[in-house]
């Protein structure tokens, strides 16, 4: 879980992570030296569930792509069977998490995907209308360059198998922001592994700011093309 001035969120996130039915479940935060003190709220959630939560400090704002990197380097390192990125913000449902690891265990797939455009997946109700198109016309635009076969190919709230990380050589994805999202799927269809979803519905944050930027949407719009002719894998 990367977070950036999310004090106020990372709290309630873990929460709801320590309440779910999963078996041995261990919560990694990944701070980017956050200004408002979010790695602070994170050591204390880490001292008060010491065999539960831990943190990884990171001197600067890299980057989501970079932090998630870390991150899921970190997990593999220690033994995670499967990991599992999801966003602070409350954004992504953790009651979902249960049908994703069910998924993951009864089907091929390799990764499964918190998807918002299978059927029983919705968006934000806040959101405004030309927001909902550009979500939906960002899918249809990857989708088309790179054929991915799935309805949400900028997801980020995913489980993968540890094995699947490891086949499409996480450590070495180049790219960062939301587009690290699509390269991560590009690279899995690439080793012949399949993808699933499972509907979501994905909240808008109440509190904080979103940390998209014009930087980052065009790193996303170039970045299918980049993949398709091999200049990012």
């Amino acid at each position: 879980m990367p977070t950036y001035n999310e004090r106020e969120n990372l709290p309630v996130a873990v929460e709801r992570l320590t309440a779910l039915p999963v078996a041995d479940l261990h919560v990694l935060v990944v701070d980017d030296n956050s200004p408002d003190g979010t790695g602070e709220v994170a050591d204390k959630l880490a001292a008060d569930l010491p065999n539960v939560v831990s943190v990884l400090h990171r001197t600067e704002k890299d980057g989501l792509g970079r932090a998630y990197i870390a991150g899921i380097t970190k997990a593999l390192d220690e033994g995670a069977d499967v990991v599992i990125q999801m966003d602070a913000d409350l954004s992504h449902p953790a009651e979902v998490i249960p049908a994703m690891l069910d998924k993951l265990e009864s089907t091929d797939a390799g990764v499964v995907l918190g998807s918002r455009y299978v059927p029983g997946g919705s968006t934000a109700a806040e959101w405004k209308w030309y927001r909902k198109a550009l979500s939906a016309w960002a899918n249809f635009y990857v989708n088309t360059i790179l054929r991915l076969g799935v309805k949400d190919a900028t997801a980020g709230f995913k489980a993968w198998k540890a094995d699947t990380l490891r086949a499409i050589d996480v450590a070495s994805i180049k790219s960062n922001g939301y587009s690290f999202q699509v390269e991560m799927n590009y690279r899995t269809v690439k080793q012949g592994i399949s993808i699933a979803e499972v509907p979501i519905r994905f909240e808008e944050r109440t509190k904080g700011a979103s940390k998209m930027s014009l930087k980052v949407q065009l790193e996303s719009a170039a970045m299918p093309w980049k993949l398709l002719f091999g200049r990012a894998v």
